[in-house]
């Protein structure tokens, strides 16, 4: 299981939290999504063997936030 933290520029409301905990969320073999909004950081635990770091970061961006 890999755990890292992501800077994502963007977001700024309950919306967004939602938006990405679900996006992220949904990919198979992600555990689990924590969303900081007054850090600017978004927590990710998921198993690298069946999603990428790259494919996460994409779906985030997908959604109109800047993964720095």
């Amino acid at each position: 299981m890999e755990n890292i933290t992501l800077n994502v520029q963007g977001m700024s409301c309950g919306h967004c939290v939602k938006k990405i905990e679900g996006g992220v969320g949904q990919l198979e073999g992600v555990n689990q999504v924590r969303v900081n909004l007054d850090s600017a950081k978004v927590e990710v635990s998921y198993n690298e063997s069946q999603v990428s770091l790259d494919k996460i970061k994409e779906t985030i961006e997908d959604q109109g936030y800047e993964v720095k």
